[in-house]
C-alpha cells in the first residue's frame, strides 16, 4: 500500500478561494460573482484586490446565472460562487437554457456540497447536484478532494472553453495531493495498484478510500484506488483498465447513489465489461442536521463502509 500522509487538513472551498486569487492575478477576463456568500466561498481576496471585477449578485442566484452568461459575449470568464444546493437546484432552469443549451463558458462553483456541509440540515445538504449537472450536454462536472487539487482545478478550469460545474465542501480535510500538481480535465489518478478490488472514489470519499485500503491490506486484500475528480467526461480508459485486472469493483462517494459516479461507472461497465460493483453513497433519503463526521457515520460513508463493500463484492466475483 502506497503510503499518503497529510501535514494539515484544510476546507476545499478555502482551494477554491486561492485558485480564484491566483486567477485574478493572471488572467484579467477572469470575473467572479456571488449570491450574497462571499465569505462562506473564500471570494474575499478576490473581491478585495479586484473590485472592478468582482459583482456581488445578492439573494438572486438565477439572475446571477444569466449576467454571467451574458457576460461571455464580451469574452469574461465567469466564476459565479455559491452553496450547491442553490447552484444547481435553484436554478436549474437558467443553467440549462442560458449556459448549458447555449455552450456558454460559465464556471459554475458550488461549495457546502453533500452531507459535510453539516448542522445547516437537508434542505442545504444537496445530494443530487452531480446527477442535475452531469445530465447536461455540454458541461462538464469536477470534484476535487482536497485543497491543493481544488486549487488546481480551479485554475485549470480557466483555460477550458465550455460551462464547467466544479464541486466542492465546507470542512477541513485532509490535505494531501500534491501542492504543484498540474491538474488535467477528464484523467483519473491511480493512487494505488492493486489486484482484487478497485476503488473509485471522488470529493472527500478520495481519503475514506486511502484509509479503507489500509485496513484492507491487513486482510491481505489489495486494493486499487482511483480518484475520479472528473466526473464527465469520465475517464473510460482508465476505468475499464482497471476493471480488466482486478474484476471487481466499489464506487464511493458523498453523494445520492442514484445519479451520481456509480450510475456512470455502472453504465459503462454494463455496456463494455460487466464486474460486480458494490455502491457506498447516500441511499435514496435526505439528509439531516449534525455535524460531519457524524452524519458522514451515520449514512455510510466512512472507511469501514468501504471495506464493508469491498469484502461483500469479491464475494461475488
Amino acid at each position: 500500500m502506497k503510503e499518503y500522509k497529510f501535514t494539515d487538513k484544510k476546507d476545499t472551498r478555502s482551494g477554491f478561494g486561492a485558485g480564484l486569487y491566483e486567477l485574478g492575478n493572471k488572467n484579467k477576463n477572469v470575473v467572479a460573482m456571488c449570491a450574497d456568500l462571499t465569505g462562506s466561498l473564500k471570494m474575499n481576496e478576490f473581491a478585495n484586490k479586484f473590485p472592478e471585477r468582482f459583482f456581488q449578485a445578492g439573494i438572486a442566484e438565477a439572475n446571477m446565472v444569466g449576467v454571467a452568461a451574458g457576460l461571455t459575449i464580451g469574452n469574461k470568464i465567469p466564476f459565479i460562487g455559491t452553496f450547491a444546493a442553490f447552484a444547481t437546484g435553484r436554478v436549474y432552469d437558467q443553467i440549462r437554457q442560458s449556459v448549458a443549451y447555449s455552450n456558454k463558458n460559465v464556471k459554475i462553483c458550488a461549495s457546502h456540497a453533500g452531507l459535510t456541509l453539516g448542522e445547516d440540515g437537508a434542505t442545504h445538504q444537496i445530494l443530487e447536484d452531480i446527477g442535475l449537472m452531469k445530465m447536461l450536454p455540454n458541461m462538464t462536472v469536477i470534484v476535487p478532494c482536497d485543497y491543493n487539487q481544488t486549487k488546481a482545478a480551479t485554475i485549470a478550469i480557466a483555460d477550458y472553453k465550455g460551462p464547467v460545474y466544479l464541486r466542492f465542501g465546507r470542512p477541513k480535510v485532509p490535505n494531501f495531493t500534491d501542492e504543484n500538481q498540474k491538474f488535467e480535465i477528464g484523467k483519473a489518478i491511480n493512487l494505488n495498484k492493486g489486484t482484487d478490488v478497485s476503488i473509485f472514489a471522488t470529493g472527500h470519499m478520495v481519503w475514506e478510500a486511502i484509509e479503507a485500503a489500509k485496513i484492507l491490506e491487513k486482510q491481505k486484500i489489495s486494493a486499487e484506488i482511483i480518484n475520479i475528480h472528473t466526473i464527465k467526461p469520465l475517464d473510460k480508459k482508465s476505468i475499464l483498465q482497471s476493471v480488466e485486472k482486478t474484476k471487481a469493483v466499489v464506487v464511493a462517494e458523498e453523494h445520492m447513489i442514484n445519479g451520481g459516479l456509480g450510475d456512470s461507472i455502472a453504465q459503462l461497465l454494463a455496456s463494455k465489461n460487466p464486474k460486480p460493483i458494490e455502491f457506498v453513497g447516500v441511499n435514496d433519503t435526505f439528509g439531516e442536521s449534525g455535524t460531519p463526521d457524524k452524519l458522514m457515520e451515520k449514512y455510510g460513508l466512512k472507511a469501514k463502509n468501504i471495506v464493508d463493500a469491498v469484502n461483500k463484492v469479491i464475494s461475488r466475483k
